[in-house]
């Protein structure tokens, strides 16, 4: 069966839980991993949540696996993460592939505007 962007992004919201920016703060505080998922040109462009890593959405399965050259060695499956794009919906999809991965702890963001907005710190990239 065919499966829409629409049904896709649905299951990905459902599967990861939304945090705030309090709450990621929080989760941050306590060791979590901020990771921007959105492509090299729009952190450019904007700079990103002070602290975050970016891994974009297309590299985020390489990224995460340990057993793979391009592994991320902060991307570990027991340590959470925390995931932000431009409006939440890259963030979801990486997050339900994460999960999928073997990673438990995985959250969901959602736009990095909103996210700056409510007075997380930004830095140039």
């Amino acid at each position: 069966m065919r499966a829409t962007v629409k049904q896709l992004l649905a299951a990905a919201n459902e599967a990861v839980p939304r945090v705030t920016p309090e709450e990621a703060q929080a989760l941050i505080g306590e060791g979590a991993l901020l990771v921007d998922v959105r492509d090299g040109t729009e952190v450019a462009m904007s700079g990103s949540i002070k602290g975050a890593i970016n891994v974009s959405r297309g590299m985020i399965e390489f990224r995460a696996d340990p057993d793979h050259p391009y592994h991320d060695q902060a991307l570990r499956a027991d340590r959470p993460v925390i995931l932000y794009c431009a409006s939440g919906g890259r963030a979801a999809l990486a997050g339900k592939t994460l999960q999928e991965m073997g990673f438990e702890r995985v959250y969901n963001l959602g736009a990095f505007k909103d996210a700056a907005e409510a007075g997380l710190a930004v830095e140039p990239s």
